[in-house]
């Protein structure tokens, strides 16, 4: 067509000319499908370049899902074959909440045996003095 016309120069700024030689899903059709010569095939795809760098045509066009045929799963009713239409089999989806935590009254007040609480000022326990012992270094 581009031999036909006597074209030279092709243009990135022609978008409705660079259109007819991309498909339906943006992609730049080939040669043997446009019937264009080599130079300007070469031309055609350097221009439907530049024209996607310049925002004047998209680098993909997308498609909905309706729109797509031939890639069905499942067969005609879709979804999973080996499970019906309708309601699980085991019943409704449990609630996937955290049970709510108790606050106990042993949260409260220590309980006897268990490990000082480190913010009481009182407890001298806690307290690391300058006669705590060295800790010995691992042998080697």
């Amino acid at each position: 067509m581009l031999c036909k016309d006597r074209v030279t120069h092709v243009d990135y700024k022609d978008s409705s000319l660079l259109r007819r030689f991309m498909s339906e899903r943006g992609k730049i059709k080939s040669r043997s499908s446009t019937g264009t010569c080599t130079q300007h095939q070469a031309a055609v795809a350097l221009a439907i370049k530049n024209a996607r760098e310049m925002a004047l045509l998209p680098y993909v066009v997308r498609t909905l899902a309706g729109d797509k045929g031939g890639r069905r799963r499942g067969g005609p009713g879709g979804g999973r074959p080996d499970r019906p239409d309708g309601a699980r089999p085991d019943g409704p989806r449990p609630d996937r909440a955290a049970p709510p935590v108790e606050r106990a009254e042993s949260a409260v007040a220590p309980v006897e045996g268990s490990a000082p609480d480190l913010a009481d000022p009182s407890d001298d326990s806690a307290t690391v003095g300058a006669d705590a012992a060295p800790i010995p270094e691992p042998a080697s």
